[in-house]
């Protein structure tokens, strides 16, 4: 990313936090109310003061492990039973109905049942959370592998590849732009439901501290855990893109006009500005010309030619030339 693209994500930044300021500040009240927001210095002020303690590091920590289990459990599943119902139509049968009618109920719903099977807080959340994430992958898997063009395997299978082959080195490869896809929005998805479960029922977290403030009233330390929450959300969905561009290296190269082939970006750069690319050379013609084929005899001619070879049958007629008689 070039220097000018950060400058001009960094003043949409500054933009917005100046349009903050002004507006709590000024305790603007015109349908939307601003006069009890905190100002953006007294929510840095709380920012400063809590990250100089142990508890607001406690906090982080317990968020980042739950979404760090959750996540990793929804994406292998993902990506296993993605496969699965894409590839076989007996997965498909079996598992696909029960999705299908599990998919809609949103995970935050599930805490009364996470309550009754787990013994502990902790891994209700993380089973809420790793719920949250795990329909994203599957549906994105599911659709990238069904779309895969079968040649690529039927060329595996000519030259002698099995099933392991053909899913390892064809199928997962093939389909990893799609299940990244959805491993960028099931990361989203999960630090949603993850706030929420502790909100509910936590007792740690940043969910469950930001609720906290809310209970008492400190409305600077609400905003401090906004800001986190949404820091922790981007370093990990940055995360997740990263890990993806690296392992998907062997897709076309990007510039700012789109995606192009990398042989022709790295030919664009060969070539200085201003210059228009090089025309293929016209190819020589041949010197001399094939000789052109004999033309097919006719119909009459066939036939007579092979009466010429084979002669009278016996037994038939005689030729007009032999009852002729020959005067003197």
């Amino acid at each position: 990313m070039t220097g000018g693209r950060w400058l001009l994500r960094a003043a949409s930044l500054g933009a917005a936090l100046l349009v903050w300021q002004g507006l709590t500040s000024l305790d603007v009240n015109v349908w939307l109310r601003f006069e009890q927001f905190p100002t953006v210095g007294e929510v840095a002020g709380a920012f400063a003061e809590r990250a100089g303690t142990g508890p607001f590091w406690q906090d982080l920590a317990s968020s980042l492990r739950r979404i760090v289990t959750g996540f990793v459990l929804a994406a292998v599943a993902g990506v296993a039973v993605g496969t699965a119902i894409a590839r076989s139509r007996v997965a498909a049968d079996v598992l696909g109905p029960l999705l299908e009618v599990l998919r809609p109920v949103p995970a935050i719903a599930l805490v009364p049942v996470a309550i009754l099977l787990f013994p502990s807080n902790e891994q209700g959340i993380v089973f809420i959370t790793c719920t949250a994430a795990f329909f994203p992958v599957l549906v994105s898997t599911r659709h990238a592998v069904g779309a895969l063009t079968p040649v690529w395997e039927e060329a595996v299978l000519t030259m002698g590849g099995g099933r392991a082959r053909v899913l390892f080195s064809v199928v997962l490869p093939g389909a990893l732009p799609g299940i990244f896809g959805g491993l960028s929005v099931g990361i989203g998805v999960a630090w949603i439901c993850v706030i929420s479960a502790e909100m509910i029922s936590g007792e740690y977290g940043v969910g469950y501290r930001t609720w906290q403030d809310y209970t008492v009233i400190d409305y600077p330390g609400v905003f401090v855990g906004m800001v986190t929450i949404g820091a922790l959300g981007w370093l990990t969905s940055t995360a997740v893109e990263r890990a993806g561009r690296r392992l998907t290296r062997w897709l076309p190269a990007r510039d700012s006009s789109g995606p192009v082939p990398s042989s022709a970006a790295r030919a664009r750069k060969g070539r200085g500005p201003g210059r228009s690319p090089r025309a293929p050379r016209p190819t020589s013609l041949p010197t001399s010309l094939p000789a052109p084929l004999p033309a097919p005899l006719p119909a009459a001619a066939r036939a007579a030619a092979r009466a010429g070879a084979t002669g009278p049958r016996s037994g038939s007629g005689t030729f007009p030339e032999q009852t002729r008689e020959v005067t003197p």
